[in-house]
């Protein structure tokens, strides 16, 4: 996740400048060999080159392309055309978690990365001639635009995404452990909450972009920014009952999945799309900053201060760190206008 969200940049300047169906193909190829080759590694630092380097290198150009491509075409129910495309990560992560489990129970580890390595390459493959850019390819002056780097509103949404994505994908990591460790629950029951995450993170990211062209972009992403926070202090914090947990993990889908759907809107809004490829790829520079500080810092605070038992100091992490990327977007809302019933 972290080097899909690194190559987000150089991604964003092949898009400028070929065409993107090509960009998305050429993903395609490295995702799907990426995997095939980690099937035949038996060491531990090859999967890492393999099945997170390189396959994250392949995803970067299979993502930042969907992400961009519907500002330039849709602008009135541009919220609702970016919700759609990127609930498609959340459909995904439904079918995909049971299939692997099983594949992987059946024929083996190996043969679960060769499956998933072809079925990658083949539905990439299909589909990536349709995603036809609105603005053909153009030479440029510069290689990376950094103007952006110097709009306070950049700065500000920047860094509210390296706070807001430290914290997401807590509850993904450890709420099915939590379960398991503090509530006795089985790890099927574990599963099932990470794929009742992504079902309502599917619904979240349509509804969330279907609202967003009525009441703002920006008001809703600090909407589904302040409630996520808000679903990991109230309802995870507190809690161990099933029942709880089960609230938390479709609260938390639904807002969370706008968190995820709205930067590419806010950043079309803000900044326009005619170089909204270059802008994202910057914006998700800060993803790649969250990403390694979040998950790998919940894990040591998990392992030397919780002793694999107490949880509490990582949902005080993850709700702190959401909470001040909602603080962030409250800032860059009052820079935007200070009128606080105004549709921005």
């Amino acid at each position: 996740y972290a080097f899909t969200n690194l190559f987000g940049i150089v991604v964003g300047i092949l898009c400028e400048r070929m065409d993107t169906r090509l960009v998305t193909f050429i993903g395609g190829v490295i995702m799907g060999l990426a995997l095939v080759i980690a099937s035949f590694i038996k060491v531990v630092w090859g999967l890492i080159l393999t099945q997170g380097v390189l396959f994250g290198i392949g995803s970067a150009f299979c993502f930042i392309p969907p992400c961009s491509l519907p500002s330039q075409w849709f602008t009135k129910k541009r919220g609702l055309a970016i919700g759609l495309v990127v609930a498609g990560s959340g459909v995904g992560g439904i079918w995909v978690t049971p299939t692997v489990h099983a594949m992987i129970n059946s024929i083996g580890y190996a043969w679960a990365l060769r499956i998933s390595g072809i079925l990658i390459f083949a539905i990439n493959t299909s589909v990536c001639w349709f995603m036809r850019p609105f603005f053909p390819p153009q030479k440029r002056d510069t290689i990376i635009d950094f103007t952006a780097l110097k709009d306070i509103r950049f700065v500000i949404i920047f860094t509210s995404a390296m706070f807001g994505t430290s914290a997401y994908f807590s509850p993904f990591f450890y709420l099915p452990r939590y379960a398991m460790v503090l509530g006795g629950r089985s790890r099927s029951f574990g599963t099932k909450m990470i794929m009742s995450i992504n079902a309502a993170s599917v619904v979240g990211r349509v509804l969330t972009g279907f609202i967003a062209d009525r009441l703002g972009k920006i008001n809703m992403l600090v909407c589904c920014t302040t409630i996520a926070a808000l679903s990991i202090f109230v309802l995870w914090l507190p809690f161990h009952a099933s029942g709880t947990m089960i609230a938390m993990t479709i609260i938390y889908g639904l807002f969370c999945g706008g968190f995820i759907s709205l930067l590419p809107v806010v950043i079309a809004e803000l900044f326009g799309v005619a170089r909204i490829s270059n802008v994202i790829g910057l914006l998700y520079i800060a993803n790649f900053c969250g990403s390694l500080i979040g998950p790998p810092s919940m894990g040591a605070i998990l392992d030397n201060i919780g002793h694999d038992t107490n949880f509490v100091p990582i949902i005080v992490f993850a709700g702190s760190f959401m909470a001040a990327a909602a603080a962030f977007q409250v800032i860059l809302r009052f820079i935007v206008t200070r009128n606080p019933f105004a549709k921005v």
